[in-house]
């Protein structure tokens, strides 16, 4: 297949690329390098499959010749991002999934929406099943990205009901790993250079409130096999083992021998108190499941980090 990938520099989406190279596609990776770092592609430069297109997706999107999928994945995505960039994220989650969508009904093309967790927002419903419909405060600061997660999911299932467009939609549950950014305020990159740097570790509230960590390996292969076989309904794709945030900022500190403090501060606005994927869909429809444990997934990821830190 020829698949484009928006977002691709981005930290899911570059190893996106690199999985739909391995498995022998031609691969078209579109950013504007707001989130993306030009670096997570800078290995694909020569590769033969591979054609990288400056472009922001909210924009009308053209790409000559043949397409027969499309991964939309462009948006800023972590905390930080978001609250800095909040017309941005609205825009490419309305404006560039339509784009996106358009083209792939142009192209006749699969397109697969990559959602988010934070569909569902601080949830009543515990673990979060994809037929659950979220508690989401719509005007509060993160409802820029839980908004526009959501309006893109509807976006998304209009064109597969008016158009026929053939489509998928994963939510995606807590990820790390290799080519997170240092500074992107997501709770795992966090501890580890916090760690690594000998600084205390900032636990938000009294952290108790619970994630569900899924290595990015793992993701992104539920991620393929939604594309290849999945159907048109939302799919969650995460790890289910649920973890506290003080426990993760433990084990953080016994894999990389910290002697780091744990510091508590203020609890952000809106900030999920739980969250932990029902993965029976994707058991049952994919045959898929995490295999990385969290203790592994970390090794590697302190050790990347170990090695790109200035």
């Amino acid at each position: 297949m020829r698949i484009l990938v928006t977002g691709a520099a981005g930290f899911l989406g570059s190893h996106l690329c690199d999985r739909l190279l391995s498995l022998g596609h031609r691969v078209v990776g579109m950013d504007n390098f707001v989130t993306g770092n030009r670096t997570n592609l800078d290995h694909l430069k020569s590769h033969s499959s591979f054609q990288l297109i400056l472009h922001d997706v909210a924009n009308f999107i053209e790409v000559e010749g043949p397409l027969e999928g499309v991964f939309h994945f462009a948006s800023p995505a972590s905390p930080v991002d978001y609250l800095e960039l909040p017309i941005q994220t609205l825009k490419v989650g309305s404006l560039g999934t339509h784009k996106a969508l358009g083209l792939s009904k142009a192209k006749g093309a699969r397109f697969l929406l990559a959602s988010t967790s934070e569909v569902y927002g601080d949830p009543l419903v515990h673990p979060q099943p994809e037929s659950y419909w979220g508690n989401v405060n719509p005007v509060g600061p993160r409802g820029v990205y839980d908004e526009a997660k959501r309006f893109a999911e509807a976006m998304t299932m209009a064109y597969h009901r008016y158009h026929n467009l053939d489509t998928r939609i994963v939510r995606i549950f807590n990820t790390y790993g290799p080519r997170m950014r240092p500074h992107d305020g997501r709770v795992v990159s966090n501890f580890i250079v916090q760690a690594l740097r000998g600084e205390p570790l900032t636990v938000y509230g009294d952290g108790s409130q619970t994630r569900s960590f899924c290595y990015v390996d793992d993701l992104v292969e539920g991620i393929v096999r939604l594309f290849e076989r999945g159907g048109p309904e939302p799919t969650n794709i995460g790890n289910p083992h649920e973890f506290t945030v003080r426990q993760l900022a433990e084990l953080v500190l016994r894999l990389t021998n910290g002697r780091s403090a744990i510091v508590k501060q203020p609890l952000p606005t809106d900030d999920p108190k739980v969250r932990q994927p029902d993965i029976r869909r994707a058991r049952e429809t994919l045959g898929w499941e995490p295999t990385v444990t969290l203790e592994d997934g970390l090794r590697r990821t302190i050790e990347y980090f170990r090695g790109h830190m200035a």
